[in-house]
């Protein structure tokens, strides 16, 4: 059977095809980890691609992995996919989750930049390349709000205007591009996720509510940048698990979904949240707005909903439980590490 003739094969019976051999890159990340679980978790065999870039701690990345690094079912390979070897690092593999890149929208000015070229562009690139050479039933890769910065419309859907603010979104921007570039010429069958602010038990320590509830359980004022009325679509990380392999599963090759939690709120509405949480009022430290932060996201979900039957579940306020949860108890999160929100509520 040619190329062509598999693919068209594949499309037509990939849910039939699943569960079987996933590839995961980022894999010892916030959403990575919680993505590999839940694919070893439906009986998925897993192999995890992380580099380790020093955006944060190597320790914390390390011990994302921890729940599950010696399942007899994962595999982790110590790969950097802007320059290691990807030769037969799809073999056998029949979905791709392309999660790995370079984060954080602040640090992507200046001399940095191309860091950010290096993990979110070239990689990206070589792994579509990969992709030519051993095709895969679906190819799906994290795109982000930040692609649309300060677009005109609010709540914004998938045909919004993409008029990114920072060198970090911009990026995310080309790398919808090279997707799209790649299933025009080659038909790899990717789809793009535009993530929405995710939340949750091991988010990413530079993340604000990470930051946020380190401080307000440590009795420490919280940097509040600008007048605190910016507007974040919030969307806690099982949700986002979820909609990442429905688009797997029933995405269309070719496109690109909003993935939210459909309620945007005020930052300083979560973090009256977040006090009523730790159970005492909270000292904010004022400070000027950032290059970069957008004054408001929002995720119009209808296309993922119409597509992938996705719909966010999990509540801004059950949500931030579940974290705190996790940073005084992480013993008590479910081993498999994807608190069950509805019961830390």
């Amino acid at each position: 059977m040619d190329i062509q003739a598999r693919r068209r094969f594949s499309r037509r019976f990939r849910d039939e095809l699943m569960p079987g051999r996933a590839l995961v890159t980022g894999c010892a990340g916030f959403i990575g980890s919680h993505l590999c679980e839940r694919l070893l978790d439906t009986g998925y065999e897993v192999v995890g691609v992380d580099c380790f870039t020093d955006y944060y701690e190597r320790e914390t990345k390390e011990s994302n992995l921890t729940a599950f690094l010696h399942e007899p079912d994962f595999e982790f390979r110590p790969v950097d996919l802007s320059e290691g070897e990807l030769e037969g690092l799809l073999d056998g593999v029949s979905t791709v989750f392309h999660l790995a890149g370079q984060p954080g929208v602040r640090l992507s000015f200046g001399k940095s930049f191309e860091t950010y070229l290096r993990h979110n562009l070239l990689a990206t690139q070589r792994l579509l390349e990969e992709a030519v050479r051993s095709p895969v039933d679906s190819f799906v890769y994290a795109s982000s709000s930040s692609v649309y910065g300060d677009a005109p419309a609010f709540p914004c859907d998938e045909l919004a205007e993409r008029r990114p603010v920072s060198p970090y979104g911009m990026t995310k921007l080309a790398t919808e591009e090279l997707a799209a570039v790649y299933h025009r010429d080659f038909e790899v069958p990717t789809v793009g996720l535009r993530y929405f602010t995710v939340f949750g038990p091991r988010q990413r320590p530079d993340m604000a509510f990470a930051r946020f509830l380190r401080l307000a359980l440590a009795g420490k004022p919280l940097p509040i940048y600008g007048n605190g009325c910016q507007i974040r679509d919030f969307t806690y990380v099982s949700d986002i698990v979820d909609g990442t392999i429905a688009a797997a599963q029933r995405g269309t090759p070719g496109s690109v979904y909003n993935l939210g939690g459909g309620n945007p709120v005020l930052l300083r509405d979560a973090v009256s949240l977040i006090g009523e949480l730790v159970g005492r009022p909270l000292e904010l430290e004022r400070r000027p707005g950032m290059l970069g932060d957008a004054v408001r996201t929002g995720c119009d979900g209808r296309r993922a909903q119409r597509e992938l039957g996705f719909e966010a579940k999990t509540p801004l306020g059950v949500g931030l439980a579940a974290q705190l949860e996790s940073l005084l108890n992480p013993q008590n999160v479910l081993a498999r590490g994807l608190a069950v929100a509805g019961n830390v509520a």
